[in-house]
C-alpha cells in the first residue's frame, strides 16, 4: 500500500520522560507504516532547551505560526528539584505557557468517550468541553510579600507621566499582594477563537466569570465578549442553531453539573485550569482528554492535556513493565494530522486520522487497554496490557481499517 503524501509539513515538538517514549512508539507503530510523514521537527526536551538556553521553544512557537498546525508532546515545567537532575542553569519557564503567549490562543480540552468507562456524574452523556484563555491573569502576575505594615498601591503611569493611584490595602503587619493584568487584544482574541470553534463543532458556548465582585476586571471580559458577539456572530449563531450566554462562574458550576454536556465553557484562565482537570477526571482519565490550542488567526497546536508521566518513566528505566495510557498523545496526532489535510485538502489524510481514533476507541471497547483505564472500565472480559502492546493491539485494528 502507498503511503499517505504530506503536502505542507506538521510542526512537531518532542517531549520528555515517558510521552517522550510513547512519542516515539506511536510514530514508528502507528503513523509511518502508513503516512510518509512530513514534518519540522523541533525537541522540547529539557534537555536541548538547556542546551538552546529556551531559544527552541520560541523557534518551535514561530514555526507553528508560520506552517499553522503542530502537535506537541509533554514537557517539563522544571521546579527547584530539576535543576540538579538536569544540570540546568536556569529553572526554565512553562514551554505551553511561552507558545500559547506567542500564538495567543485558547485552549480547548475535550473528554474521549469510550463504552465501558462511565462519568462520574451520571447526566454527562455528552462531553463538555472547556475552553481555557492562555494568557494573563495568576500565569502573569506579580507578586510581593511585605514585612512590618505599610500601604500597598496600585499605580498606572500613563504615556504622558501622569499617575493614577488606588490603595490596595493598608496593611497593620506581614502580608502578601499579586498584581494581575490581561489585555483587550487578547480578551478578543479569546471570545472569537470561542465563537469560531462553536460554529465549527455546532455546539452552544457558555462563558462565565465573577463580575458581580470582579466589577471592573472580569466585567470587562463579560463586554468584551457581548460586545464581539452582537457585532459579528450573533446572526451566525442564529443560523447554525446554537446559542451563546454568560452567567457567573458558581451559576455556571451548578448548571454543568446537572447538564447533559454537549457545549463549550468558556473559562479565564485559572478557572479554565482548574476546571478541564475536574471535567476531564469526572468523564474518566486526563489521559482521555483532547487538547488543542487554537488562535484567532487560526493557528492549531494540538498536545496531550497530561503531564510527562514521570514515575512511569523512571520504571521504563529499570527496565520494568510500563502500562502507560497514549490515548491523549495519539489524538493529539490524529487531531494534528486531520487538520493538516483540511488546510490542504488532503482527504487520505483527513480519513487517515479517524480511522486512527476509531481504531483506538475500538481496541478500548474490545476489552483490551493500559492499567488507569483497566481499573475505570466496567467491561466485564478486559485485560492490561503494557503501553507497546496496546499500540500494537491499535495498530492491528487500524491495517483492518486501512485496507
Amino acid at each position: 500500500m502507498a503511503k499517505i503524501q504530506m503536502k505542507t509539513p506538521l510542526v512537531e515538538m518532542d517531549g520528555d520522560e515517558m510521552t517522550r517514549i510513547l512519542w516515539k512508539w506511536i510514530k514508528e507503530i502507528l503513523l509511518e507504516p502508513y503516512i510518509d510523514l512530513n514534518t519540522e521537527y523541533y525537541d522540547l526536551g529539557l534537555e536541548y532547551r538547556e542546551k538552546t538556553k529556551d531559544k527552541v521553544t520560541f523557534d518551535s512557537a514561530e514555526a507553528t505560526k508560520k506552517y499553522g498546525v503542530a502537535v506537541k508532546c509533554a514537557t517539563i515545567t522544571p521546579n527547584a528539584a530539576r535543576m540538579p537532575e538536569y544540570n540546568l542553569t536556569e529553572m526554565w519557564k512553562s514551554p505551553n505557557g511561552t507558545i500559547r503567549a506567542i500564538l495567543d490562543g485558547t485552549v480547548f480540552r475535550t473528554p474521549i468517550l469510550v463504552k465501558g468507562i462511565t462519568p462520574y456524574i451520571p447526566t454527562w452523556t455528552n462531553p463538555i468541553t472547556i475552553a481555557r484563555h492562555a494568557y494573563g491573569d495568576v500565569y502573569k502576575n506579580t507578586e510581593m510579600q511585605i514585612k512590618g505594615g505599610g500601604k500597598a498601591e496600585l499605580v498606572f503611569t500613563d504615556k504622558n507621566g501622569n499617575e493614577t493611584r488606588q490603595t490596595i490595602h493598608e496593611f497593620d503587619g506581614d502580608g502578601i499582594i499579586q498584581g494581575l493584568h490581561n489585555i483587550d487584544k487578547s480578551i478578543e482574541g479569546f471570545a472569537k477563537s470561542c465563537f469560531n470553534y462553536a460554529l465549527d463543532t455546532k455546539q452552544d458556548v457558555w462563558f462565565a466569570t465573577k463580575d458581580t465582585i470582579s466589577k471592573k476586571y472580569d466585567h470587562r471580559f463579560k463586554d468584551i465578549f457581548q460586545e464581539i458577539f452582537d457585532a459579528e456572530y450573533k446572526e451566525k449563531f442564529e443560523a447554525a442553531g446554537i446559542e451563546y450566554f454568560y452567567t457567573l462562574i458558581d451559576d455556571a458550576v451548578a448548571r454543568v453539573i446537572r447538564s447533559n454536556g454537549g457545549y463549550i465553557w468558556a473559562c479565564k484562565n485559572y478557572d479554565g485550569d482548574v476546571m478541564s482537570d475536574m471535567v476531564s477526571t469526572a468523564f474518566g482519565s486526563l489521559a482521555m482528554m483532547t487538547s488543542v490550542l487554537v488562535s484567532p488567526d487560526g493557528v492549531y497546536e494540538y498536545e496531550a492535556a497530561h503531564g510527562t508521566v514521570q514515575r512511569h518513566y523512571y520504571k521504563y528505566l529499570k527496565g520494568e513493565e510500563t502500562s502507560t495510557n497514549s490515548v491523549a498523545t495519539i489524538f493529539a496526532w490524529s487531531g494534528a494530522l486531520r487538520k493538516r489535510g483540511e488546510l490542504d485538502g488532503n482527504n487520505e489524510l483527513m480519513a487517515f486520522a479517524d480511522k486512527l481514533e476509531k481504531a483506538t476507541i475500538q481496541t478500548i471497547e474490545d476489552g483490551v487497554m493500559t492499567g488507569d483505564l483497566y481499573l475505570l472500565s466496567s467491561l466485564e472480559n478486559k485485560k492490561k496490557v503494557d503501553s507497546k502492546t496496546f499500540l500494537e493491539e491499535i495498530n492491528n485494528r487500524l491495517s483492518v481499517l486501512m485496507k
